[in-house]
This record gives structure tokens, C-alpha cells and sequence, in this order.
């Protein structure tokens, strides 16, 4: 238990996601003084106090024997009220951040980053005038963020400079994301609107047909609005659990309907799913110019993907992966999940080794995060998953085959309940990196999301400001509401592209 004292500020949301860094689902309890406290529990009293110039804060933690003592200033840059609360916040964060990594002797290498894209921090200070030598140096200061996370973080953005040179004054083109909600099974990690298609076929044409429309009327305008596309990405569920009959009928209205396809830089078709994946959907792939698929393992352990609910085997990833390259598509991602349940640094190592047999020309590393909605959240007592030093240990392991290898990690995005407070890194050998990711992930332009569950990020040109604009989830309330829904989106987009 957690008994934490505050004085001058009522910061507890902050408090939570600190706390959170290092103890699974933490047990705090706020009060006024330590009288009802187990000589168990952790006190910790956090003092915020206002200056001219900025906050003074103060931090003590008792716990048995221990003691640990820490004083901070942080000096307001703006005298406006949001800056001053701003300020006190990140002083509390720092603080508390301090006192938890003594009491625990656990290093953060993010610091008291929790809700943020480190990526997107970045380029956003180098993009304002400051020098690579100024940014990095606000970041440790500011925000505790650790030189080995600095170097990864340079890394990905001149990466990124590199595989799109015009990356800070793209927001005049879109992305578009195309939802397909369908999978053969749902994984027990998964919240992404993901159906068993056996179950809910029935659903299926109805929803195609919206998408259709969908396609048709968001080509329509963005025709009108002479808008070139950067990227299409096809994602899901599985957009490949549809059947290449249906895959190719997408294509046609895609064609018909979208301007300037032949300036597209980058179409990808997640195709995850080993059992989803036929000759003759790789062929309508291959007619339609898709750049780039997915085919992801997570796992090579068979008892892995029993356990997480995939019904693929190892051996037909590897032969759907052979498949694709003999006709032809050979721009392939595989995913690897570190840290799912019953694996270790054996099992890490036995699906790196299987990958490095293939060598696709990208590996995106997922750390498992336990996402509130997902089986695997609400049964944790089904699913033992490795300790927090282990996975660290998993994902050096990762970093350091991926070097070796020739991948260089090209984007990086976290998520909250990640187990050791790590990152998910797409690594890709040269010029093989997915445009798509990059500026969904660093949010420099619109991205327009079609189909169900698919989000809308919509950014005005030239405003640097993101709106989301969400779909239904479920495949029956699209198909109900289809209709009203691309008149809203495109009244909503009119009035955001007006006067661009």
C-alpha cells in the first residue's frame, strides 16, 4: 500500500501513472496523516509550493528503516496559468519519480515520460530551432529521460528524415487507414475490433457494402479537394480474412474513387494472420501494386499461439511467408510480442533465431501490454507472464540481434500497462521502412480511417492540431449507421479544409 501525503497540490492523476512505473495495478491511499498507517505500508508526502519564478517541490519517503529525502525547482517558462500548472505537475512527477526509483532501485529510462510519444517530443523541439545538443539536454533535465533512450530516440528520427525528407510539411497530403474488423480468431491480448468471422459472417456483406460507400464518397472529396494520398494501409482485424473476391471488389472502388493513386509512396495490406493468406489473394495483392504486407508470428513457439488463442501453426507462418516472396511480394513485416505468457529469454531467443532463418525486410517488436479489454487483462490468473527484469533483459536481447542483423529501428510508440515499462520498435533494413507508420505515429498530418474501428486523425494544414474522429467498433453499428456517419465526417471535413 501506498499512503501518500499531498501538500499545495491534488496531482493524483499524475501520482497514479508514476506509481504505475513500478508497482502493477498500485494501491494508493491519500491522506491527511500517517496515524492509520501499517508500519507496511510506503508514505510518501509530496510538497508543491509556487514561486515568483517557478515551483518548489519537496519529496519524503519512509519506509521501515528507510528514508529517502529530495528537493527539486523547476522554473516556470511562461507566466500563464496552464504553463504554471503545467510546471507543478511535471515538479511533482519528477519528484515522486525520484523517490520510487531510491526506494526500489529501478532505473526509468523514459523518466517521467508515461502519456507521450518520445518520437514526436523530439521532433517537435528540433522542428522549433533547438539544437540536437539543447533538446537532448531538456530531456534529461525536464524529464529524467535516460542517454540510452536519447540515443534510441535520435536514432529513429534521423531515420525518419531520411525515409521521408518531408516529413515536417506533410500535413498538405493524407494517409487513409481502411478497417477491416474480421479475424480467423481473436488473440487474447487484442482490443483492436477484431470478429471471428465464422460467427459473424452474416455481418460481413452488410459491412463491405458500407465500406464501399465509405470509399467512394471520402475518394469523392478528397478529388474534389485535390488532396494527394502519402499512404493506404489496409489493417483490421485481418484485412486478408475477407476472400480474394471481396479483397479485389475493395481495390476496384480504391481505384475508381481515390485521385492521384500514382503518387501514393507506400500501400500496405496487414496481412497477420498465416491461415488467412492464399495464393490467389496474393495475386489480387500483386495486380493492385500493395507494396508491403504483414505476415506475424508473434510467436514461434506452437504452445504460445495455442495459449493465445492464434490457430495458425509455426510451419505455416514460415511456408505463407515462403509463399508471398516465391510470387512476388517480398516488402514483409513480421511482428514479435516479447513477454507472452509462459515465455522467457528461451523462447525469445528461439523466435529471433527462426526469424533471422527468413530475414524479412522488417521486425516490429511489441513489449505485451495488457490492455484493459482484452482476455488476457480480464483473466491474468490464466496467463503467467515473465518478471520485469526478464523482460528488459528480452528486449536488450532484441536490440542487440536486430544491430547485428542490419535492422536499423525506423518508429517507437508506447502504451500504457506495458510490461516493464518498455516500448514497441519497428526495426527495418535500408529504405525498407513503412511510410505509413511513420506519420501515423509521429501525427503530422491527416489520417483519414475508413471501415469499422477505424479512427480519424484529422489535422487542419498548416495547424500542427489533431482531432479524432472514431468509427463504431462493432461491424453491426457501422452497418446501421454508415450512412449518417460519411455525412457527418464530411461536413466535419469540409469545414476543416475550407479555406486550406
Amino acid at each position: 500500500m501506498l499512503q501518500i501525503k499531498c501538500v499545495g497540490h491534488q496531482f493524483e492523476r499524475e501520482i497514479g501513472f508514476i506509481a504505475a512505473l513500478f508497482y502493477e495495478d498500485p494501491a494508493i491511499h491519500y491522506v491527511q496523516d500517517w496515524e492509520n498507517c501499517s508500519h507496511q505500508d510506503i508514505k510518501i508526502e509530496l510538497c508543491c509550493e509556487s514561486q515568483a519564478d517557478g515551483v518548489h517541490a519537496t519529496g519524503h519517503l519512509l519506509f521501515a528503516d528507510q528514508k529517502h529525502t529530495f528537493e527539486y525547482d523547476r522554473p516556470y517558462k511562461e507566466l500563464s496559468e496552464k504553463d504554471m500548472r503545467k510546471t507543478a505537475k511535471q515538479a511533482i512527477s519528477y519528484t515522486l519519480l525520484t523517490l520510487l526509483e531510491r526506494h526500489t532501485g529501478v532505473e526509468q529510462g523514459w523518466g517521467i515520460l508515461t502519456g507521450i510519444r518520445p518520437t514526436k517530443l523530439l521532433h517537435k523541439m528540433l522542428q522549433s530551432g533547438l539544437s540536437r545538443e539543447e533538446a537532448h539536454r531538456q530531456l534529461r533535465e525536464d524529464y529524467m529521460v535516460r542517454p540510452h533512450k536519447l540515443q534510441l530516440l535520435q536514432e529513429i528520427v534521423d531515420r525518419q528524415l531520411h525515409v521521408v525528407p518531408d516529413l515536417y510539411q506533410i500535413d498538405r497530403e493524407v494517409s487513409v487507414y481502411i478497417g477491416i474488423p474480421f479475424c480467423p480468431t481473436k488473440c487474447a491480448y487484442c482490443t483492436f475490433p477484431a470478429y471471428a468471422i465464422g460467427v459473424h459472417r452474416r455481418n460481413v456483406n452488410p459491412f463491405l457494402a458500407g465500406l464501399h460507400e465509405e470509399i467512394r464518397s471520402i475518394g469523392d472529396w478528397l478529388t474534389r479537394q485535390d488532396l494527394v494520398i502519402t499512404s493506404i494501409y489496409f489493417g483490421g482485424g485481418t484485412p486478408t480474412s475477407i476472400t480474394a473476391d471481396e479483397l479485389d471488389e475493395l481495390f476496384v472502388t480504391l481505384y475508381k474513387h481515390f485521385p492521384h493513386m500514382d503518387k501514393v509512396r507506400e500501400l500496405t495490406v496487414e496481412a497477420g494472420r498465416p491461415d488467412t493468406i492464399t495464393p490467389d489473394k496474393i495475386e489480387i495483392m500483386k495486380k493492385w501494386k500493395v507494396d508491403r504486407i504483414s505476415i506475424n508470428p508473434q510467436s514461434f513457439t506452437q504452445e504460445t499461439l495455442q495459449a493465445i488463442g492464434r490457430h495458425h501453426t509455426v510451419e505455416e507462418t514460415v511456408d505463407k511467408y515462403k509463399l508471398a516472396m516465391e510470387m512476388g511480394l517480398t516488402n514483409i513485416n513480421m511482428d514479435l510480442i516479447i513477454g507472452l505468457p509462459n515465455e522467457g529469454m528461451q523462447e525469445m531467443k528461439h523466435s529471433l533465431q527462426e526469424v533471422e532463418k527468413l530475414m524479412p525486410t522488417s521486425l516490429t517488436v511489441h513489449t505485451l501490454s495488457f490492455k484493459r479489454a482484452s482476455e488476457m487483462t480480464q483473466n491474468k490468473e490464466r496467463y503467467q507472464v515473465a518478471s520485469r527484469e526478464e523482460i528488459l533483459s528480452m528486449m536488450q536481447e532484441t536490440e542487440e540481434w536486430a544491430k547485428k542483423q542490419g535492422y536499423v529501428p525506423y518508429y517507437l510508440y508506447r502504451q500504457k500497462n506495458i510490461l516493464g515499462n518498455l516500448e514497441n520498435v519497428g526495426y527495418a533494413l535500408q529504405d525498407q521502412d513503412s511510410i505509413y507508420n511513420i506519420v501515423m505515429m509521429e501525427e503530422v498530418q491527416t489520417v483519414l480511417g475508413l471501415g469499422c474501428g477505424a479512427v480519424s486523425k484529422l489535422m487542419r494544414p498548416g495547424s500542427g492540431v489533431l482531432s479524432r474522429w472514431p468509427n463504431p467498433k462493432d461491424p453491426k453499428t457501422y452497418n446501421d449507421t454508415y450512412k449518417q456517419l460519411i455525412e457527418k465526417k464530411l461536413q466535419d471535413l469540409d469545414a476543416l479544409y475550407s479555406d486550406k
